[in-house]
């Protein structure tokens, strides 16, 4: 794509919106910036789109949403009429021009004469999800960027049962939306009509009390939350996103009373002002939570991103500070309690599966063997957990336990169909109750479950390449590790090599192959001798490729000293190669 004829078609645009107008007036000689807002449509992908607002092809705007809207609607026209009837929920967070992109997607569609039903107000993405298998609907869009930086927004697609489309559908609607040819000229129906013939409906407070009313069902020790809930002291914080009510909806109508919101990250706000990264992840963002918790001598502490889909937990350790577990560490913890408590009620069932992601903790593999399940990965990404979800339900073979994978997300009740913070927090609040009645923190059951199970440790670590001189780096990180796979990291010999892209795993020793039965993904997993591990895997929503790293050894100090060395080797090289 020339991306100086995009502009020139852009600029020389009469009804381009004003706001856009004024833009491309500003950058207007700043070709660096320009050729990358227009030298490729904004890449949609089989999990929809993202990219930092402004003008241009590659850039998130009322155009760009149009296109992706246009490309969903023919997605669902090819599906028929009672799909159209059926109709798409949409919701959207607090980032800037969530409502306004919302409402775009609900005017394209229904140019087509499809059904929206669209969210009066911001919406956590699990209850987007939620909403679709509510409403009986063909499928959804949540309007969101995650935890991306405040520049950032996206498009992303559910399906009918209220996953994000598997990679068959979502090539499917990936090809509709690259069919689309002028995104400037996409016509969509005006809103008053949409309203007035029914054909736009605006929902909110009964999907929020069926939502909330679903999500007690995940507790599994009612008559201990009955009695005790009300002494767990937690400190909330959504960082200004849409998880602050449904949030604390959750917790205190099921007795968690003890219960206070960080008052300066309340509020949705689009520019995220108290954070420098609205991610649970960044430890960073718990420093409000921790000042509150110390004040207020709280037994948990609980961050939501902004579109209510990540949870980070803090607790306090054995020095009396407030850490924040890992996404491992906290899933690993939800998955303990879960499986224990449902084995001493005689309630686990013998196809029993639990799900995880292929750069998760293989911890959670030695505990759901510890109860005689199945534990079954999946790609990075939720939508691969839902995927199996849909599959198990319809062929019987297992029967949903839990999900989670290491970047905070988790699922406990399949009644959504994508990770949910607001189903965690509310097991998390559980966990801690009842930790709390052993005399216990979150910290000492991580401690006792590392004894039980093996000091399994993890880590990550991202390496941000903008602009398409970035891609081009990724592209050779990759290809150097694909080509010439290293024969020794942090101390020890790598014995095997999983491609997800060939789904081929090598084992270097003999050159034997076997076959991986995943769908292709551009991802890398090294095992070493000693049962460790690191994985490669370029990010699909933003310009970054992530390093994940996981060892087991006999105590933590070991465990922690092999992780650092395994990182420093690893990262070394990668930095050789950019």
């Amino acid at each position: 794509m020339d991306w100086r004829t995009q502009y020139e078609k852009w600029a020389k645009y009469s009804a381009l919106e004003e706001e856009l107008k004024q833009l491309l007036e500003q950058l207007r000689g700043n070709n660096e910036v320009l050729e990358d807002s227009f030298y490729k449509n904004l890449e949609f992908g089989t999990g929809g789109m993202r990219g930092e607002i402004g003008p241009g092809t590659n850039r998130m705007n009322t155009y760009t949403i149009r296109r992706a809207a246009e490309g969903l609607a023919r997605y669902i026209e090819n599906q028929g009429q009672e799909a159209k009837e059926r109709g798409v929920a949409i919701a959207f967070d607090s980032r800037h021009k969530s409502k306004e992109f919302a409402l775009e997607t609900a005017l394209t569609l229904g140019n087509h004469g499809i059904q929206s039903y669209l969210f009066h107000d911001l919406r956590p993405t699990p209850e987007l999800s939620f909403a679709v298998r509510y409403l009986k609907a063909a499928g959804g869009v949540v309007i969101t960027a995650s935890h991306n930086p405040p520049e950032y927004n996206g498009f992303k697609v559910y399906g009918d049962d209220g996953g994000q489309l598997p990679p068959g559908p979502a090539e499917e609607l990936v090809q509709y939306v690259n069919s689309v040819e002028n995104e400037l000229e996409i016509p969509v129906a005006d809103e008053m009509e949409l309203k007035g013939n029914q054909l736009l409906k605006i929902v909110s407070e009964d999907i929020d009390e069926a939502y909330n009313e679903a999500l007690s069902s995940i507790l599994v020790q009612k008559e201990l939350i009955e009695e005790e809930a009300h002494n767990v002291k937690i400190i909330f914080t959504p960082l200004h996103g849409a998880a602050n009510i449904p949030v604390r909806r959750a917790l205190e109508s099921n007795g968690f009373t003890n219960l206070t919101v960080v008052p300066e990250q309340e509020l949705p706000d689009p520019n995220f002002s108290t954070v420098s990264s609205p991610n649970p992840e960044e430890h960073a963002a718990f420093k409000l939570a921790m000042e509150l918790g110390e004040k207020e001598q709280a037994d948990v502490l609980l961050a939501t991103d902004p579109d209510g889909d990540r949870v980070g937990v803090a607790v306090k350790n054995n020095e009396d500070q407030y850490v924040v577990l890992t996404g491992n560490q906290t899933g690993a913890l939800m998955l303990d309690y879960l499986l224990t408590q449902k084995e001493h009620q005689n309630m686990l069932p013998e196809n029993g599966a639990v799900l995880k992601t292929i750069v998760t903790s293989e911890i959670g593999r030695a505990i759901a063997e510890r109860f005689h399940l199945t534990t079954i990965d999946t790609l990075t990404g939720f939508k691969f957990i839902g995927e199996k979800i849909k599959q198990y339900q319809e062929t019987g073979q297992h029967q949903f336990l839990f999900g989670y994978e290491e970047s905070y997300g988790y699922l406990i009740g399949d009644f959504v169909r994508d990770k949910d913070a607001v189903q965690a927090c509310l097991f998390a609040a559980e966990l801690a109750t009842y930790y709390k009645t052993r005399q216990m923190t979150l910290y000492d059951g991580l401690l006792e479950m590392f004894a039980k199970y093996g000091f399994y440790q993890e880590g990550l670590e991202s390496l941000t390449l903008k602009g398409k001189a970035g891609v081009e780096k990724i592209q050779h990180i990759l290809a150097n590790f694909r080509n010439e796979p290293p024969k020794m990291m942090g101390g020890q010999a790598v014995v095997s090599v999983e491609d997800y892209e060939t789904s081929i795993v090598t084992e270097l020793e003999t050159n034997e192959k076997t076959d991986i039965t995943l769908p292709k993904s551009n991802v890398l997993k090294y095992k070493l001798a000693d049962g460790s591990w690191f994985c490669i895997r370029p990010s699909g929503t933003e310009p970054k490729v992530k390093f994940y790293f996981g060892v087991n050894k006999s105590s933590l100090a070991e465990s922690q000293q092999a992780l650092e060395t395994l990182k420093t080797d690893v990262m070394a090289k990668v930095q050789s190669l950019v």
